[in-house]
């Protein structure tokens, strides 16, 4: 397990904390619907930190072409219909490039400064010319709005328990996934970005935003800023 990063719960953990049963019970949202109306119909999507493969099924079901990344082979093994590879994100050299390279999961606010910048290399490396980066912020008071719960209509409950400042900007986070057969705990280190801080960071890696995609500013499409 990496340094403050913790998982608890029935089933394999990985070194982030993310419990691989867990992540395949989570229902898929409006995600999906908000990447399709936002890249090219029949894209190849690199998806980064793909997991069990909540947004790649969906996304093939759409037509398509997805390479799903993750460090966690656990996590692989879930994933169906998809070429899948098993590497960190910050270290990933397919020497190909994508219509679009998919960020999701909050991933850009690790809180290891270097960690960060490879992801968003890795992004910019593997961009064919004219594509798009999708990302995932935090919500505008994730760290503020704290502690609070959401009741899932299909029957569990998230609970984001606290956020604690650990110093250099980073915020330590624990939350809990309660089902009625189990419960699941994650531990994990997060560095809060306002939007100009967002927008600085990338920028630092060659992109700029091209349109935030969402009202509430968490999907964001960014482009090659040369480009």
């Amino acid at each position: 397990m990496r340094e403050g990063y913790e998982g608890t719960g029935p089933g394999a953990i990985t070194p982030d904390g993310c419990a691989v049963e867990l992540y395949s019970r989570l229902p898929v949202g409006k995600e999906p619907d908000i990447i399709a109306a936002a890249v090219p119909a029949g894209a190849r999507i690199l998806e980064l930190g793909s997991g069990v493969g909540r947004m790649t099924h969906p996304l093939l079901e759409r037509g398509f072409t997805v390479t799903a990344v993750d460090e966690s082979a656990a996590m692989l093994e879930r994933v169906r219909g998809a070429r899948t590879i098993c590497s960190p994100i910050e270290s990933l050299d397919l020497g190909e490039t994508f219509d679009v390279v998919m960020l999701a999961s909050f991933l850009v606010h690790t809180g290891d400064r270097e960690v960060q910048r490879g992801f968003l290399r890795t992004c910019v490396k593997h961009l064919a010319p004219g594509g798009s980066v999708l990302m995932q912020r935090e919500g505008a008071d994730y760290h503020s709005n704290v502690p609070r719960e959401r009741v899932d209509p299909t029957g569990f409950t998230v609970r984001i328990v606290s956020s604690e400042p650990i110093g250099d900007g980073v915020h330590s986070v624990h939350a809990t996934y309660e089902f009625p057969d189990a419960i699941w705990t994650q531990t994990f280190r997060v560095r809060p970005m306002s939007q100009e801080e967002f927008e600085e960071v990338l920028a630092e890696s060659g992109l700029r935003v091209d349109k935030y995609l969402t009202e509430d500013g968490i999907w964001v499409r960014a482009v090659l800023a040369d480009g």
